[in-house]
């Protein structure tokens, strides 16, 4: 049951025209409105049923079954809001969702970003040499012993001969030391590709990644942070040929030989260190020591890179870090690259632990499919989420309700109450009454 409602008057925090919810929304629904339906005579157009599955997430339903039930009771929110004609039942969205390509969904993810530095909201970011941090790593968002789809990878437990039927993505988030936001870009999957037997991989995976990267960003400039798997020569000439800087993750179980020639190149006097207390906490001492131009194994001496290690010392515990890195160091940008590379964990708290604990389901099987569907609704969640994260970072409307609430948790409960309760014009007008108020008077109820 929907009624009409009346905000109380009053003058809320101002939200950015064209990266309000609002904008992105419509950002999202005419990118779908350009991805070619190849359907014959549809009755519910492939924007419409792209757009639906996308306000699943941003409403952070826990099931299709909950959406379909605010489609059965005629939520007219869905229409004034996220301005959806026609929306489908759960088992039709699925079948039409199935069956898109799941590049068509990329322009989404690149329109908004795209808002993002017209609106000068990625300024903030710029990091080090003009450069931004973009933070890569690999999560798993589906798993199960029984159910699978021709797109799950597979992996026997050796001991107990038990299956496990898996997928994953890599994803990538822009991020900076001393933002809680990140900016997610369109992830990469990893699952098993078409005409392939064998079991997909994160480096497969980051190739092509790179690769849609540079379709979409050309000349955006990067600084690549991963962690120590990633700093193989493989991987660092893929950087160095797509013009990405990076910032490696380096275990000494991983690099005996760099390791093995640092500590010679130390003993001849070739090492830089570097020592000095902290500017604000004068209990925490940096170590650095550094060395540039060396190679990174013996099997390719012809991979220079350069080389930090650094540890944080507190009375309690000395913590230590090393990075390879295509920046030459020196004492001015030390401590610059070690934020730098420290900040990789942003990808891991700030982006999947959001997605999988507060409240976006992103380990929730929505459905397989038979063709892309899983792989569709975890792209729909990453975009759900890169438009909340725009709000968090642009819309001091939002982050006033975000703050009066709390939690997210709690603000997607509020969000969905209000939405399933009263008829809204727009997000904005909603994002007002759980700032402010609605007047306590009678209501008509809407047929």
């Amino acid at each position: 049951m929907t009624y009409s409602m009346n905000i109380i008057k009053k003058v809320p925090p101002k939200v950015r025209k064209h990266l309000s919810a609002d904008a992105l929304f419509s950002t999202v629904h005419g990118s779908f409105g350009k991805i070619v339906d190849h359907r014959t005579n549809p009755t519910i157009s492939l924007a419409d049923s792209l757009m639906s599955a996308f306000a699943v997430f941003s409403l952070k339903d826990p099931s299709l079954l909950a959406f379909d039930e605010r489609r059965r009771s005629g939520d007219p929110n869905l229409h004034s809001i996220y301005k959806i004609g026609s929306v489908p039942c759960d088992s039709r969205m699925r079948e039409i969702v199935d069956k898109v390509d799941p590049k068509d969904l990329g322009d989404a993810f690149k329109n908004i970003f795209n808002q993002l530095q017209k609106g000068k909201a990625l300024e903030p970011f710029e990091y080090m040499d003009g450069c931004y941090l973009l933070s890569l790593d690999g999560t798993g968002y589906f798993s199960s012993g029984k159910i699978k789809s021709g797109a799950c990878m597979m992996k026997t437990n050796k001991k107990t001969g038990k299956v496990t039927y898996y997928q994953q993505m890599l994803g990538g988030s822009i991020v900076h030391p001393d933002f809680k936001e990140v900016i997610p870009l369109n992830p990469e999957m990893i699952i098993k590709q078409d005409g392939e037997t064998k079991n997909d991989c994160e480096r497969n995976a980051a190739k092509r990644f790179f690769e849609k990267l540079r379709q979409d960003h050309p000349r955006l400039p990067l600084i690549i942070i991963e962690d120590g798997l990633s700093s193989n020569a493989p991987h660092i000439k893929d950087l160095n040929r797509h013009n990405l800087n990076f910032i490696l993750g380096a275990k000494p179980g991983d690099h005996k030989f760099l390791f093995s020639y640092v500590a010679s190149a130390h003993e001849d006097g070739k090492v830089t260190e570097i020592r000095c207390a902290d500017p604000k906490d004068p209990k925490i001492t940096h170590f650095f020591r550094f060395i540039n131009n060396v190679p990174l194994n013996a099997s390719n001496q012809d991979t220079l890179i350069n080389f930090l290690e650094y540890q944080e010392i507190t009375p309690k515990k000395t913590s230590t870090f090393s990075w390879v890195t295509n920046f030459t160091i020196t004492s001015e940008n030390v401590f610059k690259i070690m934020r730098g590379g420290r900040a990789r964990w942003k990808i891991e708290n700030e982006t999947f632990n959001t997605l999988k604990n507060q409240g976006y389901h992103l380990e929730h099987n929505y459905g397989l499919g038979k063709k892309h569907l899983s792989e569709n609704f975890g792209r729909l969640t990453m975009l759900a989420f890169l438009v909340d994260q725009v709000q968090q970072l642009c819309c001091a409307l939002f982050f006033a309700i975000w703050k009066k609430y709390k939690s997210k948790r709690s603000l997607w409960e509020k969000i969905r109450f209000l939405f399933h309760s009263f008829l809204f014009d727009s997000m904005e007008d909603l994002y007002r009454a759980l700032l402010i108020g609605i007047k306590r008077k009678p209501v008509e109820l809407i047929d």
